[in-house]
């Protein structure tokens, strides 16, 4: 299990596991090769009931374009579209992250600063077929009340957080979305109290590890907190494998143990992300 955050913030926290100690100093010994992946929702960004009310932490992006000129790479590995993790992270025109990239859509949809351009292949139809039928089923299910459901263009989400029994309720449309789901050609992500539906090949860990490729990296740090950052924790073992340290960060959360339980370093919510990236930052001077 990765360790807790204990030490000041002015300091690197030191990972828990050998792998990850082995990430963190390949990556304060070259930070010329290093990639900095990171979540959106839930690390760079607080969870609030409301998606669209999300914002980065208010120091996310200074922190970021302090660390961003000092490694090959600063990314951001979102489900949501790009445009929208741009918009509600504050990325667009800020100095220092002129190379900062965003991955959206677990990867389909692909932003840069530096030409501020998103670039995306044509959608998945399952995706207006289930956008269609979902408020009839969730109807049928009794569960119209207290549901919210996010069109993310590529993918519909459908949140419990709001309901009466938010656990209850995200139980209980697990099976009828995952068929509606498949009728279509789409798989069901589940995450912290929301059902994603959208179309397969599509996971974080595919991203990451066309990115990190892409780039010829010499070290990865990736942090996330919810069940859709596993397939990038699982990208991130298998560039260990390979002979790429990497160091996998948890910003904490009691609501999903399984990333907490298999993370290096465990570190508390977006703030403590923010530390870790300043931490980095005034580390490698």
């Amino acid at each position: 299990m990765g360790s807790h955050e204990t030490e000041p913030s002015s300091s690197v926290p030191t990972p828990s596991t050998p792998a990850g100690r082995d990430g963190l100093d390949a990556i304060l010994a070259r930070p010329g090769s290093a990639v900095i992946a990171l979540d959106f929702d839930g690390t760079l960004a607080p969870i609030v009931p409301d998606p669209e009310q999300a914002r980065a932490h208010p120091e996310a992006v200074s922190a970021l374009a302090a660390l961003a000129p000092k490694v090959a790479a600063v990314t951001v590995v979102t489900g949501r579209p790009a445009e929208v993790a741009v918009r509600l992270g504050g990325f667009a025109g800020v100095g220092g992250l002129e190379h900062l990239v965003v991955l959206g859509h677990y990867g389909a949809e692909r932003w840069d600063a530096v030409s501020d351009e998103i670039r995306s292949p044509a959608p998945h139809p399952g995706v207006a077929a289930v956008r269609a039928e979902l408020p009839a089923l969730l109807d049928r299910a009794g569960a119209r009340q207290g549901t919210w459901v996010e069109d993310k263009g590529r993918a519909v989400a459908v949140h419990t957080r709001r309901a009466e029994d938010p656990q209850a309720t995200f139980e209980a449309l697990r099976e009828p979305l995952t068929g509606l789901a498949g009728r279509h050609g789409l798989i069901v992500e589940p995450g912290r109290l929301v059902l994603e539906l959208r179309p397969p090949g599509m996971d974080k860990g595919v991203a990451l590890l066309d990115h990190v490729r892409e780039l010829s990296a010499g070290s990865v740090l990736y942090a996330g907190d919810d069940l859709g950052d596993l397939p990038a924790y699982a990208a991130v073992d298998k560039l260990r494998s390979d002979g790429t340290p990497g160091l996998l960060v948890c910003s904490g959360s009691d609501e999903v143990t399984e990333l907490r339980d298999r993370a290096d370093l465990v570190v508390d919510g977006p703030a403590g992300v923010v530390r870790l990236l300043r931490a980095l930052a005034d580390r490698l001077g």
